[in-house]
């Protein structure tokens, strides 16, 4: 759809939505296309968990809390950016599904320009976050904004390198939610001077462990490639490099010795097909010629769903077939010989239900 302003009263139910307990961002962009509005989809939610089996009341959040929310980010000076909004960045509306809301702080305009993601080991060796400062200094003065994640180490040392010409922090947390603490002053330097600090959780939420590999999905959705510096085989660096993967972004690898556990990660990157990068040379070629990633049309209006089907029985179909393990969402469509529009109705409310859990990527897992 063409990207418009919401007024207040729909900004409001967009991000209640969006806050609803077992509304993910998939749910959330089935939601809309199915009911055409944030308010509608509000209205629907109750019953639809209900008649997958619920066992207790699914209930938006008061609009009370989200009025909290929202005057949170407007004391901090924080802009709320939702998913159909004009300056909601185009790469990130490209992601299926992107995040519905994000807030920024800082220099919001940041977010569409040409942006490349560098993220590392947290205990970086001196060489790795030198590289690092020095690889998002160069690029910088070619023109790109570097991304990262605030973390120590590798992170640290590229929004260091990118301060002057412009660097973005994703967070976990929100937006003022500082990690590690003695970053603080690199935080508020990024919100102040040459970047902007974002995030898809309330302003002053603290991080738990889940939110980071949504917090890596969009260090990657924001980004046109992701380099890794210095990664052991079992890190969020490489979390991040596989999302970047998925979503047709390049995956850039900083090669290291054998000797050092910190080069394993990026070392069985290049073995997968990484982009070697060992200057900003590297990856200004591999770049060279790509053309921007264009926003995903995303027709947020109702749509049939598969008038004379039993979507009771559907349901429950679709149910039996899931299972702890992931199984895409396609496999279901073809399992069940159902219109694509009648399944994902069925896995929605089944997620609504928690009986069912909607991963990005496609994927879905038995509760």
């Amino acid at each position: 759809m063409t990207p418009r302003r919401l007024s207040d009263s729909e900004r409001l139910a967009w991000l209640r939505l969006a806050r609803t307990e077992t509304v993910g961002p998939v749910a959330f962009d089935h939601l809309l296309t199915r009911f055409g509005s944030a308010e509608r989809a509000l209205q629907a939610l109750p019953e639809l968990a209900h008649r997958a089996g619920r066992a207790t009341p699914l209930r938006p959040p008061p609009q009370d809390e989200i009025l909290r929310e929202l005057e949170t980010g407007a004391r901090l000076g924080a802009r709320l950016i939702c998913a159909c909004e004009p300056d909601f960045p185009s790469r990130l509306a490209a992601l299926d599904p992107p995040p519905p809301v994000l807030w920024a702080l800082g220099h919001a305009e940041l977010l569409p320009q040409p942006s490349l993601a560098i993220v590392g080991a947290r205990i970086a060796s001196a060489g790795g976050q030198r590289f690092a400062r020095q690889l998002a200094a160069e690029l910088g003065q070619h023109g790109y904004v570097v991304v990262s994640g605030l973390a120590r180490g590798v992170d640290g040392a590229a929004h260091e390198g990118a301060l002057s010409t412009g660097t973005v922090a994703v967070l976990g947390g929100g937006v003022s939610d500082i990690y590690p603490p003695e970053h603080a002053g690199l935080h508020a330097r990024i919100a102040s001077e040459g970047g902007c600090i974002v995030s898809e959780s309330a302003c002053d939420r603290r991080a738990i462990a889940k939110d980071f590999p949504r917090r890596n999905r969009i260090i990657s959705g924001l980004s046109l490639g992701v380099i890794v510096v210095e990664a052991e085989l079992k890190s969020g660096s490489l979390i991040t490099a596989r999302l970047a993967a998925e979503q047709g972004r390049d995956v850039f690898a900083v090669p290291g010795s054998p000797l050092d556990p910190r080069a394993k990660g990026p070392n069985d990157l290049i073995r997968q097909g990484a982009i070697l990068c060992e200057s900003v040379e590297d990856v200004l070629r591999s770049l060279s010629g790509q053309a921007h990633l264009r926003e995903r049309e995303r027709p947020y209006a109702a749509e049939d769903d598969g008038a004379d089907l039993d979507h009771e029985a559907l349901r429950e179909t679709v149910a039996a077939l899931l299972s702890p393990t992931p199984v895409s969402r396609d496999e279901l469509v073809r399992a069940t010989r159902a219109p694509t529009s009648a399944v994902m109705a069925a896995l929605v409310e089944l997620a609504l239900a928690e009986r069912a859990e909607l991963l990005p990527g496609g994927m879905v897992t038995g509760v």
